[in-house]
């Protein structure tokens, strides 16, 4: 019997194209190049990447970290076969988080796994996580790719991304000075963003829908690209806010636990923020949801944003020059409601009104 059949085995015999995840590279480097910005000029194919944070204009930095991925939103990409604008939710979720915390985002770096490599769909995803740096103004510095057969199947693939922004010295939110009869302003989101899509998908099955069936809440989308609508990336227009009226308190990104997990973790222990229900613009996406799944309120603001991708405090007499400043950077901004004393063990967040659903 020929020994040639055990001993002659390749890599790609168990199942891993080195060569397609060169072509990979080669097809993504203008996607990377394109997110250039002061600190960060390299190449990617080194081990690290760099970043001269000289050059980015600072003096006395802290930095600031942060990682995310794209949760199940993965599996409606994976199922529609639309993989372009997952890469942007990827890049939001961790700028998002920086940004809350006055740090500008200056680095990017993802990881990419899957069973099967196809480089045109790696490419693909790597356009919308370039799309999402540009967006933020930072930069796409490097990343893995990982072909593991038996751990991936059927096309599935999993995102996760990683953020280093900085902030000088003492600038860094919450500001200490949160105080009772504070502001709250909701500044409005694309749509469901990256949290809540095992439900959604559980909603979906139960309505019989197909992705590519037309939205029952868009005009002229199907129901998977509608869904898909990427996360809003609030980075520019809040940095430009913060920078130019200095009064930005507080700001909290509105993720999964919805806003009675996210406000409490900027708030003092003594204050609380009450929010009028009723002073959301709920986006048809949510009020389908609601219906399709029978989703009672409370769940669904514990569970989604609601329309909601950002809270920002402010004191009283600067709620309405933030309000002009983030306006006329593009956001839809609503006065939310206001902070309130707090006894101990009580909620954070508190409701009057109801959800327009």
């Amino acid at each position: 019997m020929s020994q040639s059949g055990k001993n002659g085995l390749t890599y790609s015999d168990a199942g891993v194209d080195i060569d397609a995840g060169n072509l990979m590279v080669e097809k993504i480097k203008p996607a990377v190049k394109s997110t250039r910005r002061p600190g960060a000029d390299g190449e990617i194919g080194g081990f690290g990447g760099l970043f001269d944070l000289k050059a980015a204009g600072f003096t006395d930095p802290i930095l600031v970290a942060a990682n995310d991925g794209v949760g199940t939103k993965l599996k409606i990409a994976i199922d529609a076969g639309l993989h372009d604008t997952v890469g942007i939710d990827l890049v939001a979720m961790c700028v998002n988080d920086l940004v809350v915390q006055g740090a500008e985002p200056l680095l990017f770096l993802d990881y990419y796994a899957t069973g099967k490599l196809d480089p045109d769909q790696g490419a693909a995803i790597v356009g919308g996580i370039a799309a999402g740096c540009v967006e933020a103004g930072c930069a796409l510095i490097g990343g893995e790719t990982a072909e593991m057969p038996g751990m991936y199947s059927g096309g599935d693939y999993d995102l996760a991304g990683f953020a280093v922004g900085a902030a000088e010295r003492g600038q860094l939110l919450p500001a200490g000075d949160i105080a009772e009869g504070d502001v709250i302003l909701g500044l409005a989101s694309s749509g469901v963003h990256s949290n809540g899509f095992s439900l959604v998908r559980k909603i979906v099955e139960l309505s019989g829908l197909g992705w590519d069936a037309p939205a029952p809440f868009a005009e002229g989308v199907t129901l998977g690209a509608a869904l898909l609508t990427p996360t809003r990336i609030y980075v520019k227009p809040l940095l430009k806010a913060i920078r130019e009226t200095g009064a930005l308190k507080a700001l909290a990104h509105i993720t999964g636990g919805g806003f009675p997990e996210n406000i409490p973790r900027v708030l003092p222990k003594h204050l609380a923020a009450e929010i009028d229900l009723a002073s959301i613009s709920v986006p048809a996406v949510f009020s389908w949801l609601a219906k399709t799944g029978g989703v009672a309120q409370n769940e669904m603001l514990r569970t989604f944003n609601c329309g909601v991708g950002m809270i920002v405090v402010v004191a009283a007499e600067d709620a309405d020059k933030v309000t002009a400043a983030l306006e006329a950077e593009g956001e839809k901004v609503a006065r939310l409601g206001r902070m309130i004393a707090r006894s101990e063990g009580a909620p954070g967040t508190v409701y009057k009104g109801t959800l327009g659903l």
